[in-house]
């Protein structure tokens, strides 16, 4: 419940447990500073949010850095902010961020499965509970109210207090920091989904896989999961130093990307000069791949995310009957397939979103078990947030997945052991 002697407690800082204050610190985006994430994100205290039926509080201690948040704070593709006002909610501003650990401050009516008190992370799949896709027993991240939390939602975790539905309240794993718990789960769940959810196509022993981005956070995630399935997982990275980093997580070799020049839109059919040079380029790729498998192998699954420049050759290379699995578009969304190779090699271009409970669960366990590990690249103060989404969305890659402390005052808080 509020408590009205309380209005705003400091960043670092915890009310009593249960007492939530009318205030809270939060890095916020309005659509007068859409653009640049580094000046679209500013600090704010707004009222802390209210719950419904079915939602939780958690008190924030440690939030992660996604893309989706580089495309919040320049709205666009899509504006949240109207795009929720359309729906009928009256903020006039994003309070995002898709991955959060905490612990729970108050359950709304109808909530028996988590306990204030709890400490927990929070999985981005959210949708309508009356859903009529879901209540004919489908995948609910494929229903028409499916949303990213803390992207199409508001109340993220780049606030002291984040609102979410009860079932995507997840145990936190106890020998983790509040800063590791927060950073892997929606890159992990996307990653499980993408290599776990599609019959026909799910990671199999000894299936060799493509990881774009293999030292980023969803790539690293990417080959922890392939490993563990009995996979091999081929990081692509942008040099040396991130190749290195993504072998330590589980991918089997790397391929330096910078050693290629074939990104982007192919030359159209008609232009012989220009389709015989990518070709040969986009072979001298594919034989890389084998060099590092040790055969003349190639992908059962190209592990997709950067679209536009990388599409064309993730279905070159991928196998007969493979799966290129894409969950974003960082490089464009404009992307080009050349049909000769996808459908008289029946090869299965599978878009991904989120997770289902199902896959987080799965996922999370894995965590909690120390299967996975969140690969926390750097940690960073909750004031960082603008920069950080700046750098993201400039293309600064950095090694795992940023983190930034919230309720938490140090990187090892809330590791037990």
């Amino acid at each position: 419940m509020s408590d009205s002697s309380i209005d705003v407690v400091d960043i670092g800082e915890l009310p009593p447990l249960g007492v939530v204050p009318k205030k809270m610190h939060a890095e916020v985006v309005r659509p007068d500073r859409y653009g640049d994430p580094a000046t679209a994100f500013a600090h704010e205290v707004v009222d802390t949010p209210t719950l419904g039926a079915g939602e939780v509080l958690v008190a924030v201690m440690a939030a992660g850095v996604n893309y989706n948040n580089v495309w919040a704070a320049r709205g666009y593709p899509v504006d949240q902010v109207a795009t929720r006002q359309r729906r009928g909610e009256t903020e006039d501003f994003h309070i995002g961020g898709s991955d959060a650990s905490g612990i729970v401050y108050a359950v709304g009516p109808g909530v028996d499965s988590v306990d204030i008190g709890d400490e927990v992370v929070v999985h981005p799949g959210v949708w309508d509970a009356d859903d009529r896709w879901i209540a004919a027993g489908r995948d609910p991240m494929i229903a028409p109210s499916a949303k990213i939390w803390g992207y199409d939602t508001n109340y993220g975790s780049f606030g002291q207090f984040a609102r979410a539905q009860a079932h995507q309240i997840l145990p936190k794993a106890p020998h983790l920091s509040w800063a590791e718990a927060a950073a892997p789960t929606l890159v992990g769940t996307t990653a499980y989904r993408m290599l776990h959810g599609w019959a026909g196509n799910t990671i199999a022993p000894d299936d060799l896989v493509l990881v774009w981005g293999g030292s980023g956070g969803l790539g690293t995630q990417a080959s922890q999961l392939v490993r563990a399935a009995g996979g091999r997982a081929i990081a692509v990275v942008s040099d040396d130093d991130r190749g290195a980093f993504a072998m330590k997580y589980g991918a089997i070799g790397y391929i330096n990307r910078r050693e290629f020049d074939h990104w982007g839109i192919p030359p159209l059919v008609d232009d012989a000069a220009g389709q015989k040079a990518w070709t040969a380029s986009a072979r001298a790729f594919g034989k890389r791949i084998w060099e590092i498998a040790g055969s003349r192998q190639d992908p059962a699954i190209v592990f997709e995310h950067p679209g536009g420049s990388t599409i064309p050759t993730s279905v070159f290379v991928c196998q007969p009957g493979g799966m290129v699995v894409v969950c974003a578009g960082t490089t464009g969304f404009d992307a080009m397939v050349d049909l000769r190779y996808h459908w008289t090699r029946q090869k299965r271009l599978q878009g991904s979103h989120g997770t289902n409970d199902e896959q987080a669960i799965a996922y999370n366990q894995m965590v909690v078990d120390g299967v996975i590990d969140p690969c926390v690249g750097r940690v960073l103060p909750m004031a960082d947030i603008a920069r950080s989404h700046a750098q993201m969305g400039r293309g600064e890659e950095v090694f795992g997945n940023t983190v930034h402390l919230v309720g938490a005052s140090t990187p090892d808080d809330g590791r037990r052991s």
